[in-house]
C-alpha cells in the first residue's frame, strides 16, 4: 500500500518538521460527509465533539461545518455549487456557494490542528479556494494558475495545512474571482487559541458574519456580476433587513463580534448604546496598547475586524452600517429629489392614465416605510421592518442587539421587543412652547452702522400647469 508523505513536513514551524500519521490513498478515497444546510436562520453553536476544546462561535444566519477526525487530522468537505438563498422573506436569489448556502459554512479549528479540506466542484466552471489570511505552504494558497491547477468541474481537490495561528480568517475562490465572488462564494474561518492567550479574552458570546453585496434587478434572481459599485442589495451573510437575525445576549455578557468584508467598498459598522474595542484584525489579536474605545469601526475591502464590549445596557440597540444607502433595499439611485415639489395637478392627469400611480418623495422618503405599493415579483421594499412603535424604515445592513437581564447563559433565542421602564422613553411635550432666545436675537433691530443683511433669494416651486410649463423658477 502506497502511503502519502507527511503533509506537514517542511512547514517550517520552529524550524522543524511536524510529524503526522501517514494516510493511504485508500483511506483518502472515502470522502468525509459533505453536510448541507437549507435554512436561512442562525444555527446554534457547534460544540466540538472531539479534538481540542474551544468556545464555539455563532454565525449570524449561518452555521458551522462539522468535521471528522482521521488519525489525528480534522477533515472537512466543502462542495462548491449553485444554491438558492433567501435574502429576506419575499425574495430569493440564485447564487453560488458551498454546502447549500451562500456564504458557505464557518470552519472552526484550534491553533495547532492538522487540517485536511476536500473541495468538490459542482459549479459549471472550474474553481479553487484561497484561505484568506492563513499561514500555509505556498502550494495550498489556492490561487489558480499560480499555486495549483484549477479544480475542474466534477473533480475534488485536497488542501492540507497546519492551523498555525489563532484569529479570524475567510475563504473564497481565486479563480474567475469577479464572477464567483459576485455570485456569493465566500465563507468564514475561525482558529481558536489552544490555551489561554495574553491578547485573547474569554467571552460569553462570540458572533461572526460576512459583509457582502449584490446587484439584482427587481423581478430577477441572478446577480449582475459586472457591477463594480452600484449595488442595490447590501447584506450580512447574504441576508438583508428584516431578514437579518438579531444578536441576543445576556445583560453583562462580554460579547465578541467578528466581521469580514468581501464587498467592493468599505463599511463603517456602528453599534448603539455601547462602546467597544477593536481586539483583532486579519493579522491576529491587536496589542492592548493599541486599543481604544469606539462606537464605529471602518472595515475596508478584504479586511476583518473583531470588536468586543460589555453588554451592560439593557434594550434593543440598533447595529448597522453607517452608510445610509447601505441600510436600504433595492432602489434606483437615479431618482430625482422631489422634496417640496407640489405635483398634485400632474398627478391628476397621470392617474387618469395609470390608476395605481403613487406620489413619491415630495415630503421625503419616510412614506416608503408605510405604503403598501405593488412590487415586482422577487424583490423587497426599499425601507421595511416594523418595530413595537411602527415602521423602522431600514433595510440592508441593519439589525438589533438585544440585551436582556433574564436571557439565560447560552440562550440565543429572540426575547421579543424590549419594554422600557417608566420614565425612560422619549415623550411628546404637551405644554406651551417658549420662543428660543436665539430667535429673539435674530429678529432684533440691527446695531447702528451694521451692514444691511443680504436680500434673501428663495427658490420657489412653479406648480405644473401654471405659467405654461412645469419646473422650478425663482
Amino acid at each position: 500500500m502506497t502511503s502519502r508523505r507527511d503533509f506537514f513536513r517542511g512547514a517550517g514551524i520552529a524550524g522543524a518538521a511536524v510529524a503526522a500519521t501517514a494516510v493511504s490513498r485508500v483511506a483518502l478515497a472515502a470522502l468525509p460527509e459533505a453536510p448541507s444546510m437549507d435554512k436561512a436562520t442562525t444555527q446554534p453553536p457547534l460544540a466540538p465533539p472531539n479534538g481540542r476544546p474551544y468556545n464555539a462561535v455563532v454565525t449570524l444566519n449561518g452555521w458551522t461545518l462539522p468535521w471528522r477526525m482521521n488519525n489525528g487530522v480534522k477533515e472537512f468537505h466543502l462542495v462548491a455549487e449553485p444554491v438558492i438563498r433567501e435574502i429576506a422573506p419575499g425574495m430569493k436569489a440564485h447564487l453560488w456557494g458551498y454546502n447549500g448556502q451562500s456564504p458557505g459554512p464557518t470552519i472552526e479549528v484550534v491553533e495547532g490542528d492538522r487540517v485536511r479540506l476536500f473541495v468538490t466542484n459542482r459549479l459549471p466552471e472550474h474553481t479553487t479556494i484561497h484561505w484568506h489570511g492563513q499561514r500555509l505552504p505556498n502550494g495550498m494558497d489556492g490561487v489558480g494558475g499560480l499555486n495549483q491547477k484549477q479544480i475542474p468541474v466534477g473533480k475534488t481537490f485536497v488542501y492540507e495545512f497546519l492551523a498555525r495561528r489563532p484569529g479570524t480568517f475567510m475563504y473564497h475562490p481565486h479563480a474567475d474571482e469577479m464572477t464567483q465572488m459576485a455570485m456569493g462564494m465566500m465563507g468564514f474561518w475561525v482558529t481558536h487559541p489552544k490555551g489561554k492567550h495574553p491578547l485573547i479574552e474569554t467571552v460569553d458570546r462570540d458572533f461572526c458574519f460576512l459583509l457582502n453585496a449584490y446587484d439584482i434587478d427587481p423581478g430577477s434572481y441572478t446577480p449582475k456580476i459586472n457591477t463594480m459599485l452600484d449595488f442595490n442589495l447590501w447584506t450580512w451573510n447574504s441576508r438583508a433587513f428584516p431578514g437579518i437575525d438579531t444578536l441576543n445576549v445576556r445583560h453583562k455578557d462580554r460579547v465578541r463580534i467578528r466581521i469580514g468584508n468581501l464587498t467592493m467598498t468599505n463599511h463603517p459598522i456602528h453599534v448603539h448604546g455601547h462602546e467597544f474595542e477593536v481586539t483583532g484584525t486579519d493579522g491576529g489579536p491587536t496589542p492592548k496598547g493599541s486599543r481604544w474605545m469606539e462606537v464605529t469601526t471602518d472595515i475596508a475591502v478584504g479586511q476583518m475586524r473583531q470588536i468586543e464590549f460589555l453588554a451592560d445596557e439593557e434594550g434593543d440597540w440598533a447595529f448597522h452600517c453607517h452608510k445610509s444607502h447601505h441600510t436600504m433595499n433595492p432602489m434606483g439611485h437615479g431618482v430625482p429629489t422631489m422634496i417640496g415639489v407640489d405635483h398634485r395637478e400632474v398627478v391628476k392627469q397621470i392617474t387618469s392614465l395609470i390608476p395605481d400611480y403613487m406620489v413619491m418623495g415630495e415630503r421625503g422618503m419616510a412614506d416608503m416605510g408605510e405604503m403598501e405599493m405593488p412590487l415586482p415579483d422577487n424583490t423587497l421594499p426599499m425601507m421595511t421592518g416594523t418595530g413595537p412603535y411602527g415602521p423602522i424604515e431600514m433595510g440592508g445592513m441593519f439589525t438589533t442587539l438585544k440585551v436582556r437581564r433574564d436571557q439565560k447563559p447560552g440562550d440565543y433565542s429572540d426575547p421579543g421587543w424590549y419594554k422600557q421602564p417608566p420614565g425612560t422613553q422619549a415623550f411628546e411635550w404637551a405644554g406651551a412652547l417658549k420662543e428660543p432666545a436665539r430667535f429673539q436675537a435674530e429678529t432684533a433691530a440691527p446695531a447702528p452702522g451694521a451692514a444691511k443683511p443680504a436680500r434673501e433669494v428663495e427658490l420657489k416651486v412653479r406648480k405644473p400647469g401654471v405659467g405654461g410649463h412645469g419646473g422650478h423658477g425663482r
